[in-house]
């Protein structure tokens, strides 16, 4: 018997996002043998205590008995159960010194940890995430702040709407200015991005296109790998030599910031990726960008002028053009700037399903031992009862080891 157990989301700001609704834990516990669920109760859930009562999960104050837990966003260090398997985003994979004392807590405590974010296909391909959900609450808090500070269109905040069916009939009506719309990566951000680009009408048109042109509609722009960056040497783009050596290449995004009012940027970014542009580079008066929606919010990442991390009450601050120091939003001389990371909780019971549903196709066969011939949780795990795993090995100075 296996025991799962849906923990309850301590980590401040809260968290209402589930790993299973109570309709996929109702197919599971149809479909599957010898496994009961738990849910810890919690007040903050987008599905209430008494939806996943009646869908056949056990309510539980504590979760000791189970073997398996899972949860959404980090568990606070003081809250992991010893000797446990835990399943969240722990946000340590690129040594982010706010989570080390969580990780530390991890090896100290014996957990077995499989990291979400690491759950991948063969091909390297994330399993699940809640990306494509991020990209349409980015996408639409783009619009809205350029929205405000223009003062062009009206328009309300996701959260306003009960669900992503109901968010499209707010864009019924709504007619943009002739903007132009710069959308970075091609991964499941990009694609929330570009679901929200097509339902409010723009236009997509060719990078060439894009540089040379004005046009008399709103349009945007997807820019992928080889459109960003370029080999030093070479100048051409390679995506698998990217990866191995993002150093040997630069980016090729200048261009574009000079024809752009609003970026959506979705591009994965580590230290060692180039940034799209330079925080010098917003003084020069050709950097006609007046909105950033930093998607993938990374402080001083991919958008160098990322200062932090807003909430959903209060996404967007300024940025001054020339002091680059952080200002009220909207104002004349300054670049607004969308940095929340939380995203999806906006949509939480749609972003849910959908994770759940990924989850469920081609995670839980592995987690419950059904399909012994892959290597997915492997793969993904950081650390197996208190031991770093041999792909995590970078990680050891980082968890003190």
């Amino acid at each position: 018997m296996t025991t799962l157990g849906l923990i309850r989301e301590e980590k401040i700001p809260s968290d209402n996002r589930v790993a299973l609704t109570p309709a996929q834990c109702k197919w599971i516990l149809k479909n599957a043998t010898d496994v009961r669920i738990f849910a810890q109760r919690s007040p903050d859930r987008c599905f209430a205590d008494r939806e996943y009562s009646s869908a056949g999960v056990e309510l539980a104050d504590t979760m000791d008995h189970c073997d398996i837990l899972l949860g959404i966003k980090e568990v606070p260090a003081a809250k992991l159960i010893p000797g446990k398997t835990y399943l969240f985003f722990s946000h340590t994979k690129k040594l982010q010194p706010f989570n080390q004392d969580l990780f530390r807590t991890m090896l100290e405590k014996k957990i077995t940890m499989i990291d979400y974010e690491c759950l991948e296909h063969e091909d390297s391909t994330r399993i699940i995430g809640f990306g494509f959900f991020a990209g349409i609450v980015g996408a639409h808090n783009g619009i809205w702040a350029f929205g405000k500070r223009t003062g062009a269109y009206p328009l309300g905040r996701v959260y306003q709407s009960k669900s992503f069916r109901e968010l499209i009939h707010t864009y019924f009506g709504l007619k943009l200015p002739n903007i132009k719309v710069a959308v970075t990566g091609s991964g499941r951000v990009a694609h929330g991005v570009l679901e929200i680009m097509n339902l409010l009408g723009l236009h997509e048109v060719e990078p060439d296109e894009y540089l040379s042109r004005q046009f008399p509609y709103p349009v945007y722009v997807q820019l992928k790998g080889a459109d960003l960056y370029a080999h030093k040497l070479t100048g051409k783009y390679s995506r698998e030599d990217f990866h191995h050596h993002p150093l040997d290449y630069m980016s090729k995004f200048a261009p574009y910031a000079t024809q752009t009012d609003i970026l959506m940027n979705g591009v994965y970014w580590d230290h060692d990726i180039p940034r799209l542009f330079n925080k010098e580079d917003v003084k020069d008066p050709s950097f006609r960008i007046q909105t950033i929606s930093d998607i993938t919010d990374d402080a001083n990442g991919s958008v160098p002028i990322n200062l932090g991390d807003q909430t959903i009450p209060d996404p967007v601050y300024g940025v001054d053009r020339q002091t680059l120091a952080k200002s009220p939003p909207f104002q004349e001389g300054s670049i607004d700037v969308v940095a929340v990371g939380n995203l999806p909780n906006e949509l939480p019971r749609d972003a849910s399903r959908y994770f759940g549903e990924q989850l469920i196709k081609f995670v839980f066969p592995d987690l419950l031992g059904l399909n012994p011939g892959s290597d997915i949780i492997r793969r993904a795990t950081m650390v197996k009862q208190g031991e770093i795993t041999e792909d995590f090995a970078y990680m050891s100075a980082y968890g003190g080891k």
